[in-house]
């Protein structure tokens, strides 16, 4: 367990709406605690910033995000988190505005289908035609994801290079779920931690349905990872997919590839809601964003 104390008391929080065996419960009960949880920790945007809902590729949900002072004509694809099976434009909003005004960038979050009711590559399919119809308008963009989310932007990185798509000037990944073996290393070792466990991870791969060894659902199976983008991994060290974010950040560096890598060590899982709570978070949550002008700033 962590021992800062406001991370602690996230964690209490954290409980209190979404109980340890919410796995157990039905899809709708699940959506209904995530979405409490979310809006518990929701915050008011930044002064200056405007939002518009539209959909891309006739049919995809998204929203835009336009701070005050756009400093760069690079955007930003956010892909939030939730397993596959929660989540949705609201529950990342003041993540997304606040990063969006930092970096002083236009960012782009994906309502991206969910499961059970759509399984792989459902997901992954949604976000690239939002990241096409970006890059044919934007023609930079930098990936972002935190989890699933982080899955999904991890995926698209190797897609688009399968691809020959250009533009990805950089990925972000935010304590993702790249396909590690459950079995060792951090799923062994905190198999138990609080906000998500190893049981959790495959409960939720279980209701995707992604095919095991597919490099676009689990990139850690990718056989080569030279070419894809500069890129920030950041993983909380009480969290299961911690050494997933470590092994790729580790391949990465082997191929070749700029990588910067930092561990949270008193984070958990989902930590960037505890971001105006925990000094662990905050300084986390600065790293992201200043990744994510750095990378911007390389256009």
């Amino acid at each position: 367990m962590p021992t800062e104390a406001a991370i602690l008391s996230f964690l209490d929080i954290c409980d209190s709406f979404y109980p340890p065996d919410a796995v157990t419960a039905s899809i709708a009960q699940q959506r209904q605690w995530y979405d409490a949880l979310c809006a518990r920790f929701d915050q008011p945007l930044p002064q200056g910033m405007a939002t518009i809902d539209a959909f891309i590729a006739g049919a995809i949900p998204v929203r835009h995000y336009r701070p005050a002072n756009i400093r760069t004509t690079t955007s930003l694809l956010y892909l939030h988190g939730g397993g596959f099976v929660v989540g949705s434009l609201q529950s990342h909003h003041a993540i997304c505005a606040e990063i969006a005004d930092r970096v002083g960038a236009h960012l782009v979050s994906v309502d991206y289908r969910l499961a059970p009711e759509h399984r792989w590559p459902a997901q992954a399919d949604d976000c690239l035609a939002v990241l096409k119809q970006l890059l044919a308008e934007e023609k930079s963009v930098v990936l972002i994801g935190d989890s699933a989310g982080g899955n999904l932007a991890a995926g698209l990185a190797i897609r688009a290079r399968t691809e020959g798509l250009s533009g990805i000037v950089g990925q972000i990944l935010i304590y993702p779920a790249l396909g590690g073996d459950l079995v060792s290393g951090s799923y062994l070792e905190m198999s138990d931690a609080p906000g998500l466990t190893t049981a959790d991870v495959a409960y939720y791969r279980n209701i995707l349905q992604a095919p095991s060894g597919d490099p676009v659902a689990e990139p850690l199976a990718l056989a080569s990872l030279a070419g894809l983008p500069p890129t920030f991994i950041t993983v909380a060290h009480f969290d299961p997919l911690r050494d997933d974010g470590r092994l790729y950040a580790a391949r990465l560096a082997q191929a070749g590839v700029e990588v910067w890598f930092r561990e949270e060590p008193q984070m958990v899982h989902a930590w960037l809601r505890a971001r105006h709570m925990s000094d662990g978070a905050c300084a986390g949550f600065a790293a992201i964003c200043a990744a994510a002008s750095r990378f911007v700033g390389s256009t």
